[in-house]
């Protein structure tokens, strides 16, 4: 068969590529706008219209209209066009210094751009500015925090605790160990207004101390169920006698292989002499700043939400009474948490994440 008609060669750049895979990584713009954006990239990649046609789901007629219209128009030909009405008020060219300025510059004196000023300083509405960012999903007054790793065996570490989630060894008993220090025992000075039909629940932001508690846990990877501790503080003393707990209570006969941070306490001498003097004890330390391998980070969060946060405690020992209340009623219905991430599922998600924010410095 002669070979087609050959295609316009398809070039992007790298600022563009950036924003056209934030487009096509997007789970909050419409799906039609993101496999545009996913047919430019892997026609940018050297892709055959029909190849992509079979990945994406359309025709390869309309492959080929969206990769005309991009190379036509750049970005804004993934959009639809206009529909029968108004004419427009604004030009491409007042879109496109609109993104530009909320991308590259800062206003004077502040740290982000509001609607407001940004339209003052453009000349443009500020529902206008709303539906451009809405558009391009731009959102200056918002940020993500992120730690990266530093820690020289950070694939080695993930490798290893992913292998025990997925993966569990046999005849042994897998925990997921911390402690969640600090937790104040707050009373608020007025008291809570109930939730009513058309209202909320109302509290006061005023509240006296009542000192603090450490709450060490360990949840069971298979069963869910969680054993805990609360202590006055978090020491290695505390942690030593947190261990001895988990010990008179797992059963004897098996291996038991504790996922732990890299907080000075888990790492004390008495701390390893003890665990080095029983053998069926495993240490699987997580890598540096990435407590979001450890599991039982989840059930922490969950009695936060549920018991903590919103209670108030006239003592350290009510604030006590209250955890190991909601540690009952959790463990009579435990369920062990559904891990599906793969160590190379994690690891190829960073290495995309580092490839943006190298991407985004000047």
């Amino acid at each position: 068969m002669p070979p087609g008609r050959p295609k316009v060669p398809l070039i992007i750049s790298d600022d563009v590529k950036l924003q056209l895979e934030s487009i096509a990584n997007s789970r909050t713009l419409p799906y039609a706008q993101v496999r545009r954006a996913q047919i430019i990239l892997m026609s940018a990649k050297g892709l055959t219209n029909t190849a992509i046609s079979q990945q994406v789901g359309l025709s390869i007629s309309m492959v080929g209209l969206w990769r005309k219209r991009f190379i036509e128009q750049g970005l804004m030909g993934l959009y639809d066009q206009p529909r029968p009405g108004a004419p427009r008020t604004i030009s491409d060219d007042q879109v496109a210094k609109l993104i530009e300025k909320t991308l590259k510059k800062k206003p004077e004196g502040t740290t982000q751009w509001t609607c407001r000023s940004i339209s003052k300083e453009t000349g443009l509405s500020k529902s206008t500015v709303q539906r451009i960012w809405q558009a391009f999903n731009l959102q200056p007054h918002r940020q993500k925090h992120f730690t990266l790793s530093t820690d020289p065996y950070f694939v080695e570490k993930v490798h290893d605790i992913v292998g025990l989630y997925l993966n569990p060894p046999d005849k042994a008993m897998v925990l997921c160990v911390d402690e969640k220090s600090q937790i104040q025992a707050l009373n608020r000075t007025q008291p809570v207004l109930p939730m009513g039909l058309g209202y909320v629940e109302g509290i006061t932001h005023q509240y006296v101390r009542h000192g603090t508690l450490t709450l060490f846990a360990a949840l069971d990877l298979a069963s869910g169920k969680v054993l805990t501790q609360c202590k006055k503080r978090h020491r290695h003393q505390e942690f030593l006698q947190f261990l001895k707990h988990i010990d008179a209570n797992v059963p004897q006969n098996l291996d038991i292989h504790l996922v732990v941070d890299n907080y000075a306490t888990h790492k004390h001498a008495k701390v390893r002499n003890w665990l080095a003097s029983r053998p069926r004890y495993h240490v699987h330390y997580t890598p540096t700043y990435s407590s979001w391998l450890n599991q039982v980070e989840i059930w922490f969060n969950i009695i936060t939400q549920k018991a903590i946060r919103r209670g108030s405690f006239s003592s350290t020992k009510q604030l006590k009474d209250k955890i190991t209340q909601f540690v009952k009623n959790y463990n009579s219905n435990s369920k062990p948490f559904a891990w599906t991430a793969t160590a190379d599922s994690i690891l190829a998600k960073i290495k995309r994440f580092l490839q943006n924010i190298s991407g985004t410095q000047h």
